[in-house]
């Protein structure tokens, strides 16, 4: 969710960006009952949350008493418009390592992927869209905040966030990327009412989270794991990062959080099964 910071400075405030995010800032509920609809760009069906109160986007945070001992592992696979000369000069994006874990210990997830990073990185793109492991959902293109003042992001106008959203959407499309859900995370998570309703045409559902893993900019991948044992519940859905210089202890934390919450009886799943519950 959060971009690289260049400076001590703006890794500190963006850290404690990706902390904030997990407070609600927007009135949309994840109370409504699920439906299926297909995903802009995507010939399949997939469980989405009725329309709000005057049809804005629905919000999905976590899962119902239903889904029992469930927890989804999400990670974002962040990239803004304007990081390509850092990625040409060796600034790693990507975390090939992590998605090759995830798929030695069959932990079915969902990537929330910009359309940036779906052009810059296309065939591991491609790759984590045909493993049927994992589901892909949009993070928006740009990485731009779709609300003023969110932790220091550049915004991006109200009239144009759904054509940032559908341009992701053609990006997964031109990378070859199949199995695209219609969910939407916010950039920073930062949302309101006025994003809600930009994005209504779009017919995604914006999927926050209820467990915060602090992993980025950490070191210390125990803290991390640490940090999401504490808070997973029955039905959480966890925010983690598959970017190595964002979230360079990811891999290793997640090496300790899957065996334990196995142990302690989970079962992961991907954002739509939890979505169904």
């Amino acid at each position: 969710m959060l971009t690289p910071a260049v400076g001590l400075g703006l890794a500190v405030t963006l850290a404690l960006a990706l902390a904030g995010c997990g407070s609600d800032t927007g009135s949309g509920s994840s109370a409504a009952r699920p439906h299926t609809a297909g995903a802009p760009g995507h010939g399949g069906k997939a469980p989405t949350m009725a329309p709000g109160p005057g049809g804005l986007t629905p919000v999905f945070k976590r899962g119902t008493p239903a889904a029992g001992k469930t927890v989804a592992l999400t990670f974002d696979a962040d990239m803004t418009a304007d990081q390509g000369d850092r990625a040409a000069d060796g600034e790693e994006f990507d975390n090939p390592s992590l998605i090759a874990l995830l798929r030695r210990l069959n932990v079915s997830s969902t990537v929330f992927m910009t359309g940036r990073w779906a052009e810059q990185y296309p065939s591991q793109a491609k790759a984590i869209g045909g493993d049927p492991l994992f589901e892909v959902a949009n993070h928006s293109y740009s990485h731009h905040a779709f609300t003023g003042d969110c932790y220091g992001l550049p915004t991006i106008g109200e009239q144009k966030m759904a054509a940032d959203v559908q341009q992701a959407f053609s990006a997964f499309h031109a990378a070859g990327v199949r199995n695209v859900v219609p969910y939407f995370r916010f950039p920073g998570g930062c949302y309101d009412d006025s994003a809600l309703r930009a994005l209504a045409p779009t017919k995604v559902t914006a999927v926050q989270w209820d467990v915060v893993s602090g992993d980025a900019f950490a070191t210390d991948a125990d803290a991390v794991a640490e940090q999401v044992l504490k808070d997973v519940k029955p039905g959480s859905l966890v925010v983690m990062h598959c970017t190595r210089s964002a979230a360079p202890v990811t891999e290793e934390a997640v090496a300790k959080i899957v065996p334990e919450l196995r142990k302690r009886g989970y079962r992961f799943v991907k954002v739509s099964e939890l979505m169904r519950r």
